[in-house]
């Protein structure tokens, strides 16, 4: 009879470590219990073009890739290989996650191979969630779990996702806006909506093109979001210029764009966010939608930073709204906590 196979705890500490990964559309987090967030950069891998047809060869990952989104030579190519917070290049997002490991991976005197744990938005299909997962275990992992977007957000806010009582997590990323009903440690409701950061820049460089006649650079439409945007118009107004291409001659022009252009622009994907969370409300259970009714909704991802959407949601739905603390690393801390005290099984997303 063949004898079983012992267990090594310090083998296993040894030779293997966890690490927490939230692979966004926007921006990949890497989350890890000794060092915390030990990498927070771009979600862009840029390859060298070889003359040749062979492997691609990664020239530069993170933010030295991002900035080359828009200015990179005709020997490069930048990519985002996330789309809506799910993989929509494969290859290029096995490069990226193998460097992003290498970039925050520890260099003790024995290599170690990682688990990882990866956050997955609620609406991503089977197929969606097997891509994920092949994509980390060719990038390395010995082991792979999945944890929905809104639980580890509503765990990283520091939501009481074990109580009976009901929470309701607002994520709001790069690509998806993912709204969650929490309670008794798993999802009551998961809702998600494929709007998110991207969408309000591409909102914006729309309607400056419309209205100015004046095409901006992606980066340019983040840049003034961050600056003056705002999802409210009744606020002070704020000016700030943004230089783009002239749609009629193909020159450099210079626009005035205020925070109420802003607000106008982005009005129509804030709708659809705001439509998410109300069919949240209509579809969750009664005794929890009262719960959330009396402790609010919390908002995370980056999407949350816009100026005064808080206010546009309590005056749109009747509710108080709230940000998180440290809202862009909520989802990666509270996917580790949910590693580490074995949530993830009582999930069912091992």
């Amino acid at each position: 009879m063949a004898r079983p196979t012992p267990y090594y705890p310090l083998f296993e500490r040894l030779f293997r470590h966890s690490v927490t990964v939230d692979l966004g559309t926007a921006n990949t987090l890497i989350y890890t219990d000794d060092g915390g967030i030990v990498l927070n950069q771009p979600s862009v891998v840029c390859f060298q073009k070889e003359p040749a047809a062979g492997a691609k060869r990664v020239a530069a990952v993170g933010t030295e890739a991002h900035q080359l989104l828009g200015r990179a030579p005709r020997n490069l190519e930048a990519v985002r290989p996330m789309r809506h917070g799910v993989i929509a290049n494969f290859s290029a997002a096995e490069h990226m996650i193998r460097q992003f490991v290498d970039m925050a991976r520890p260099r003790p005197l024995f290599s170690r191979r990682a688990a990882f744990t990866l956050c997955v938005p609620g609406g991503a299909t089977q197929v969606e969630r097997r891509a994920i997962r092949e994509a980390a275990l060719a990038a390395g992992a010995w082991k792979v779990s999945l944890i929905g977007e809104s639980l580890a957000s509503a765990l990283g806010a520091g939501l009481p996702v074990a109580e009976a009582t009901g929470s309701m997590v607002v994520d709001i990323g790069g690509g998806t806006t993912e709204v969650g009903v929490i309670a008794l440690g798993g999802t009551a409701y998961s809702g998600s909506v494929r709007v998110g950061g991207d969408n309000f820049d591409a909102a914006i460089v729309s309607y400056v093109r419309n209205l100015y006649g004046v095409l901006l650079g992606e980066q340019t439409a983040e840049h003034v979001k961050k600056t003056i945007g705002s999802a409210l118009r009744d606020v002070p107004l704020e000016h700030m210029n943004a230089t783009g291409r002239s749609a009629d001659d193909g020159l450099p022009r210079t626009v005035q764009l205020s925070n109420h252009d802003i607000a106008d622009a982005i009005d129509v994907p804030l709708r659809q966010v705001i439509g998410a969370v109300k069919r949240a409300l209509e579809t969750a259970p009664a005794e929890l939608v009262t719960d959330i009714a009396d402790n609010g909704i919390v908002l995370t991802g980056g999407g949350s930073l816009l100026a005064n959407l808080g206010r546009r949601l309590t005056h749109e739905i009747g509710l108080e709204v709230r940000v998180a603390d440290e809202p862009l690393t909520c989802a990666v801390r509270g996917a580790g906590v949910a590693a580490a005290s074995g949530l993830l099984d009582e999930a069912g997303y091992e």
